[in-house]
């Protein structure tokens, strides 16, 4: 069972170099595998990387669709499930004992573990399909980001009334060229520095959109708001208004899911402190920041935009000067989904890979490691079958979003479908069966509300997502640069 579960890791290669003392014990963790050096400083990184998307710039439309009342709280209440069953779930990453039991490499892992059964692939189906959307997705957003830089420059140069289109296709190609790169980091272990650069820019570029839109506030310019959002009759039908609040609640919903990832970072974590609580204190931290920034973005955007408030204010031009500063700003973002790309690929690479060493343990193309003297880094050690499947993954994402620019509708179907199972069930049914919680106690029944609330604002959430994929497939114009 051992050697099973080693294989299904994200992190299938072990390095020669490990070894090179004799000291084999002081270079292996309690599970035979090289020693795990993160903290919860590199986890926070990773979290804020994975939570922090250049949606963030987007909430000022959500907190207008929903008003100053229900904003706040829909943002306040899915922080708060969101961290507390990221805390449940942290737990789970031992079995049975959340300190000193056996370690769950994956989230299918744990609920293998917890579960078992059907469950496991449901787990599955949910995971992967959502990182291969959120994949496909970053290098449409990325992309959108890089036109509005080459737009700003149009716009300051020829004025606010020119159309200035530009085509998302080549930015596009230059993304997927770095990804092509940045794909053959062999794991999660490797990408800290990546992560940290990442939650930098994202911290950057909401700062950026923060002191724009206060600047905005302070110039007195008369906006509409109200406690109830958009008007219905002014600003929007009463169809509008609901399919609208609809995706709003959605929108902010799985703004803040990374549980997709969270077993995945959690196992980059040295063992002492236990990571369980290492991982908490990531978690507290990552969810903190992501709020802050969230309810500062949303509620002074909404105050600086009104119910007119547009769906990105960078790379919408809710702003066009100072342009420079746009820019900057929108660079950032890129930067930010350069590594985003990363935390949510590996894990699907790790899985595809270990589902292939499982498979064909004797075949020398899939487990084969060649050192290569690569000049500045040192020696790397290439494996082919992860050049060929990696550089494939990448290729065939970016095609997918060139096909399909519309693609970031489909995430809010995708995200619909698996943050009710991932975020909130599983993490509720795992500590249920890890606690051993009585059946029909207070405990037991006011977790099982909680999941069943979310899985409504999932369901409401999805009918909201396929209501504008179906918008958005009446309005699509193929060449033209996709908002």
């Amino acid at each position: 069972m051992a050697k099973q579960m080693q294989k299904t890791s994200v992190f299938i290669e072990q390095s020669p170099g490990d070894y090179e003392n004799g000291d084999i014990q002081k270079n292996l963790d309690d599970d035979g595998r090289p020693k795990r050096t993160g903290t919860w400083v590199t986890a926070s990184a990773h979290i804020i990387t994975a939570v922090i998307g250049s949606g963030v710039l987007s909430l000022a439309w959500a907190i207008a669709q929903l008003g100053w009342v229900a904003g706040p709280a829909v943002l306040m209440a899915f922080s708060f499930i969101t961290y507390f069953t990221s805390t449940l779930l942290a737990d789970c990453y031992r079995a049975p004992d959340p300190v000193h039991g056996k370690r769950n490499y994956t989230y299918m892992d744990v609920v293998r573990a917890y579960l078992g059964g059907r469950k496991v692939q449901l787990c599955g189906l949910a995971q992967y399909a959502n990182l291969v959307g959120i994949t496909i997705g970053y290098t449409i957003t990325a992309s959108i980001s890089m036109v509005a830089v080459k737009r700003s420059n149009c716009f300051h140069k020829h004025g606010h009334h020119v159309k200035c289109q530009t085509s998302n296709y080549p930015f596009m190609v230059i993304f997927a060229c770095i990804q092509l790169v940045l794909s053959q980091i062999p794991n999660f272990d490797k990408l800290s520095w990546l992560s940290i650069v990442a939650a930098i820019m994202s911290f950057a570029y909401s700062s950026i959109g923060l002191g724009l839109s206060i600047a905005k506030v302070a110039g007195g310019e008369h906006v509409r708001t109200s406690l109830t959002g958009v008007t219905v009759g002014v600003d929007v039908s009463g169809s509008e208004k609901v399919w609208r609040t609809f995706q709003a609640i959605g929108d902010i919903a799985f703004a803040y899911a990374y549980s997709t990832v969270l077993i995945e970072i959690q196992d980059t974590i040295k063992s002492s402190p236990p990571e369980n609580k290492s991982m908490k204190r990531a978690s507290s931290i990552g969810v903190s920041t992501t709020t802050l920034f969230y309810v500062l973005c949303g509620l002074i955007g909404y105050a600086a935009f009104g119910n007119d408030a547009p769906g990105n204010f960078l790379t919408g031009f809710g702003f066009y000067e100072p342009f420079w500063l746009i820019d900057f700003a929108n660079i950032c973002i890129a930067i930010h989904l350069i590594g985003a790309y990363q935390v949510f690929a590996q894990p699907l690479f790790g899985f595809v890979e270990g589902w292939c060493s499982r498979n064909w343990p004797n075949s020398k193309f899939i487990t084969s490691e060649h050192a290569v003297d690569v000049p500045f880094y040192g020696i790397y050690y290439l494996n082919f079958f992860r050049l060929v499947w990696r550089t494939a993954y990448v290729i065939i994402t970016a095609v997918v979003a060139m096909i399909f620019p519309f693609f970031n509708d489909f995430l809010g179907l995708i995200g619909a479908g698996s943050f009710w199972p991932l975020t909130v069930y599983f993490p509720i049914e795992m500590h249920i069966a890890q606690s051993k919680t009585p059946k029909y106690s207070f405990r037991w029944i006011w977790l099982k509300i909680l999941s069943w609330v979310c899985l409504v604002v999932s369901l409401i959430a999805a009918a909201g997502s396929v209501q504008g994929l179906i918008q958005s497939l009446k309005t699509y114009k193929p060449f033209q640069t996709q908002e």
